[in-house]
């Protein structure tokens, strides 16, 4: 019989017997592997305010358009944003071997989370889309948009125009395809229409219309007739592979900045050959490089005021390497380092407001 009187024995501490009682560093959410806490953009702080956008002077938003209710063929770009976000395995104060820059340290860079889009209501997507890009342009960010289908070009071109105002945006759009159809099946937002929206909408005029990368079979020739009336000027996949990428940016550059002010920059991941990017919607036989792309991207958001971005048609489930999503998050990424070269360089880069050169 133990006696009341008698000491109980003291607790294990189990935290001192293994070592976990030790001082350790602990690590902010910017810092820590890219599968640990919070997924956004590289790890970037989530702030989803367009007042707090504007108190912090954001230069680059990353925006979600987890929308795909609009495609032809292979569905799934609904998960592209969240699987670009994710397919990263760097974090904290990235450095850029190509430009030079830590992109991050220069520029105020800050996932501005996803519009707000329920399934099956093409109308209802695209006008939360356009609300989405617009309040944060209008903070004075850049949107760099992850798609989400190529119908999301529509309202988030539409969006970036009419906070440009008034000054004329031009788009610099590589894509396997035109995306110029008059209506897909009947359905006029369908992501094989939003090039020709834009400009029957009167948001871009086509002669600011460049596309590089067309190749395949599609568009039709009266397709390619009505691209022609407008204005448009397009380089396929044969003008690179006599000319030389890099002549055909160029080109693309002298003729995007023709009559703009500012340029949206519109990235089909099909634009990429299948074996770069096989997790598309649309997957096209023959096409670019992805290191030929990341380049491309650099020289031109290096050249141009750069006013908005998208990147779309990334389909994870028809890419269990997560490929193509990585192809995606470098696009992203090489545009951002080529944003902070340029401030770097004493040019402008943050919009300052209509009637105002950025910043």
């Amino acid at each position: 019989m133990t006696d009341a009187n008698d000491p109980v024995d003291a607790a294990p501490d189990y935290a001192h017997a293994n070592g976990w009682d030790r001082e350790y560093e602990a690590f902010g959410d910017f810092d820590l592997p890219t599968y640990v806490g919070p997924s956004t953009f590289a790890k970037l702080p989530w702030v989803t305010d367009p007042a707090e956008l504007r108190r912090r002077a954001v230069d680059v938003a990353i925006v979600g358009a987890p929308f795909d209710d609009a495609v032809s063929h292979r569905p799934g770009a609904r998960f592209g944003p969240r699987a670009i976000r994710e397919a990263q395995y760097s974090t904290g104060s990235l450095h850029s071997l190509q430009l030079g820059v830590e992109p991050f340290e220069i520029l105020a860079v800050v996932d501005a989370g996803d519009a707000n889009i329920i399934p099956a209501w093409i109308e209802r997507s695209h006008a939360f889309i356009y609300r989405k890009v617009r309040e944060v342009a209008e903070t004075g960010a850049i949107p760099i948009v992850l798609g989400g289908d190529h119908s999301i070009t529509w309202p988030s071109a539409t969006a970036v125009a009419e906070v440009r105002r008034p000054g004329t945006l031009g788009i610099v759009h590589f894509d396997a395809h035109a995306d110029t159809a008059p209506e897909d099946w009947g359905v006029l937002a369908g992501h094989g229409t939003p090039m020709r929206r834009l400009i029957e909408s009167g948001a871009v005029a086509g002669r600011n219309f460049v596309q590089v990368g067309l190749r395949g079979y599609w568009p039709p020739v009266d397709v390619f007739a009505w691209m022609q009336e407008q204005g448009m000027r397009w380089h396929l996949m044969r003008e690179i592979e006599e000319l030389g990428m890099e002549a055909v940016v160029d080109h693309a550059i002298g003729e995007a900045l023709e009559g703009a002010d500012a340029i949206y920059l519109s990235i089909d991941i099909d634009v990429l050959d299948p074996g770069m990017a096989p997790g598309t919607g649309t997957p096209e036989p023959g096409g670019l490089l992805t290191r030929e792309l990341l380049r491309a991207i650099r020289r031109i958001v290096g050249a141009v005021d750069l006013a908005g971005m998208d990147i779309v048609e990334v389909s994870p489930p028809y890419d269990h390497a997560e490929v193509t999503a990585m192809a995606a998050n470098r696009c992203a990424m090489e545009a951002i380092a080529a944003l902070a070269a340029k401030r770097v360089a004493g040019s402008p880069v943050r919009f300052a407001g209509r009637g105002t050169r950025p910043s």
